[in-house]
């Protein structure tokens, strides 16, 4: 039962992050706004980068319930 809900949890991170960085939802960062001295774009691409590994770390590294 774990291993399917493990599986589940996997794939649905796959198309959130298929769907993150896709042209529509990633255009949106496409500005001309700095923060911090860096471009927001990049920032935000790093950033939900980041983010998709820190899910993936917790589910994959989650004890069984």
């Amino acid at each position: 039962m774990y291993e399917t809900l493990v599986s589940q949890r996997l794939l649905a991170l796959f198309f959130a992050a298929g769907l993150l960085f896709n042209f529509p939802l990633i255009a949106l960062w496409d500005e001309d706004v700095v923060l911090f001295g860096i471009p927001l774009f990049p920032l935000a691409l790093f950033t939900l980068w980041g983010a998709l590994i820190a899910v993936l770390a917790w589910i994959v590294e989650r004890a069984p319930d």
